[in-house]
């Protein structure tokens, strides 16, 4: 034993090489082919599984966004006080000149049908209320008898705040509109005053609520199940799973918040079955996947791999020692580039990395290097605007007492005149000051963040004739994350300034929390002018530093700074993103890390 441990410690590099790839491959293979070929077929249905969760979560960001779109279009038009005022008199049975109905129609009615078709995801927006004597002013305002040919309202009566699925649209004789559409809608019931009452209807179709529903094929089939047990699914494919929903459906596990995955078979066909609870909707949508095809080509990979393997090992053991010998000489390169960075000179490159694994080695040591230069110069910098920041921080303490104290003194003088009105501008001027003047070391939370903003816009709403709303979906955990501050205001500025400000009436900016495993979102979306999309690009660039801002307002400086200051602080996988569409909204997505409570 000790003679074949000194030839085999005498063999050449390369050709202790060759045994051990010939060791390691050729004996092991009968033994660990079964293994192999077992976790390759795993792979395959974890790829086919990544590829349908893929799909899925886009198929299930299309329902939340069509979700919200019809949220917002309700909100929008909850908050058209004048219309409602108007609809009011019409239900009083109120006498109205000519000139006044065709101002309304020309201002709320027009208005409201421009929203429907400025919006390629709207079906419609209808109105129901017992009105008489004014005649029906659509696509917009209809009498309520007319709700009662729709399927959701052949009662009279519906429960507000409730979807309905899979209906035609029958408010017209068949002969006069068509009936092919299958229509999905939010249907909101909302108070007039004295007692009366109209509904909302905002739908769409649901083609475009459920896309991955009508365009099924025969490796994947998609449905719907509400709340009542009821299936939605393309009535025009023949799916041969169809006799085994019942089966799948009694596979849904309950509480089901994240997708979920369950491999059975169904008519002698392996298949995966994914679920995902749309919660906003009360339902659940699954969608069954084949796995007939992969397997079949597990079987034919294994044999074409036994008859590889023979050739594979012969020429693998005549170039294994040429490959050995030429990895190596650049390998020795390599560590002595090493030893001399050990001595300290940081200024060394690894010359000619060629395009292979230990090329790759001499690259990365390289770019490691360089790395290392860089931050070294970036910590310096770094270094220089903590200081700056610290000074100019100290500089706005210096007169902060006294103007609070002044502060202090005015909204006393206004509540001794009973003007609440500036008193209550005051506080929240107060509060504003003194969180933008109160020098901080570390991050804020998102929590003292909106309650900076809520003085801001309370501030801001004085300032105008009409009334900006801020609407909060944020859960409490987020409240309580860190983010840099003066992160989320810069962003609600540009939404009023070149949003909201040139349309000039009463609107909301709503902002949303969404929690993820390691990481939270928080959008704030505006229903202002939007942008187009090359504004929209270079906007983009302007974010990511690739096209130069200035000082000057609209170029997006804002939200560049905002976006820096982020990815200094926790990262550049975090940070902001865009989203808008011209003349509906403008949604800015701000990535922070997630910590929770138990870290």
């Amino acid at each position: 034993m000790e003679q074949i441990r000194r030839e085999f410690s005498s063999l050449k590099l390369s050709h202790k090489f060759t045994f051990f790839i010939m060791a390691i491959i050729v004996f092991p293979l009968v033994i660990l082919s079964s293994l192999f070929f077992e976790n390759y077929r795993d792979s395959r249905i974890k790829e086919k599984m990544k590829n349908v969760e893929f799909n899925f979560t886009q198929n299930y960001n299309q329902i939340q966004k069509n979700v919200e779109m019809c949220q917002m279009s309700t909100q929008v038009m909850i908050n058209s006080q004048n219309f409602w005022n108007y609809v009011l008199r019409f239900c009083e049975e109120e006498d109205f000149k000519t000139q006044e109905l065709l101002n309304f129609y020309q201002t709320e009615i027009k208005a409201l049908e421009k929203i429907v078709n400025t919006n390629p995801y709207l079906y419609q927006i209808r109105v129901y209320a017992d009105f008489h004597g004014i005649p029906e002013m659509m696509p917009i305002l209809y009498k309520k008898d007319r709700m009662t040919r729709l399927a959701w309202g052949k009662n009279g009566e519906v429960t507000s705040g409730t979807w309905q699925f899979d209906y035609a649209d029958k408010i017209f004789p068949a002969y006069s509109a068509p009936r092919s559409e299958h229509l999905v809608s939010l249907v909101t019931q909302t108070p007039l005053g004295n007692g009366m009452n109209a509904v909302i209807e905002v739908s769409t179709r649901m083609e475009l609520m459920f896309p991955q529903i009508y365009s099924p094929t025969e490796e994947e089939w998609t449905c719907f199940v509400d709340g009542t047990g009821k299936y939605y699914f393309d009535p025009d494919y023949d799916c041969r799973w169809l006799d085994d929903i019942g089966k799948v459906v009694r596979n849904i596990p309950g509480n089901l918040e994240d997708i979920s995955y369950d491999s059975m078979s169904l008519n002698g066909e392996p298949v995966v079955v994914c679920y995902k609870n749309v919660k906003e909707l009360n339902g659940y949508l699954f969608r069954i996947v084949s796995l007939k095809d992969d397997m079949a080509a597990v079987n034919r990979f294994r044999n074409i791999f036994w008859g590889c393997f023979v050739i594979i090992v012969l020429i693998l053991i005549f170039v294994s020692d040429k490959t050995v010998k030429i990895i190596l000489k650049q390998f020795y390169v390599i560590m002595d580039t090493v030893r001399l960075v050990q001595k300290g000179d940081l200024e060394v490159r690894i010359p000619a990395c060629r395009d292979d694994e230990i090329g790759e080695l001499g690259q990365q040591i390289n770019k490691m290097l360089d790395r290392i230069n860089r931050l070294m110069g970036d910590n310096i910098k770094r270094e220089v605007l903590v200081k700056n920041t610290e000074i100019r921080a100290l500089q706005n303490q210096i007169n902060a007492h006294f103007i609070y104290n002044v502060l202090e003194s005015v909204k006393m003088m206004a509540e001794v005149e009973e003007k609440y009105e500036i008193s209550d501008a005051v506080t929240a001027l107060g509060k504003l000051l003194r969180y933008s003047m109160k020098w901080v070391s570390k991050n804020v939370t998102v929590g003292e963040e909106i309650e900076y903003i809520r003085n801001y816009l309370a501030l801001m709403n004085l300032r105008f004739d009409y009334e900006i709303y801020l609407s909060l979906k944020i859960p409490d955990i987020i409240y309580k994350q860190e983010i840099p501050k003066m992160s989320l205001q810069p962003i609600i500025e540009n939404a009023i300034y070149h949003g909201i400000e040139e349309l000039a009436e009463d609107t909301s900016i709503y902002m949303k929390g969404i929690l993820y495993e390691n990481y939270c979102t928080i959008e704030i979306t505006d229903a202002g002018r939007g942008m187009t999309e090359e504004e929209i690009v270079r906007l983009k660039k302007k974010i990511e530093g690739e096209i130069e801002t200035t000082g000057s307002s609209g170029n997006g400086i804002g939200l560049k700074n905002v976006q820096d200051r982020i990815k200094i602080s926790f990262g550049d996988e975090y940070g902001i993103s865009i989203a808008s569409k011209k003349d509906c909204y403008t949604k800015v997505i701000v990535r922070i890390p997630f910590v929770s409570e138990s870290s």
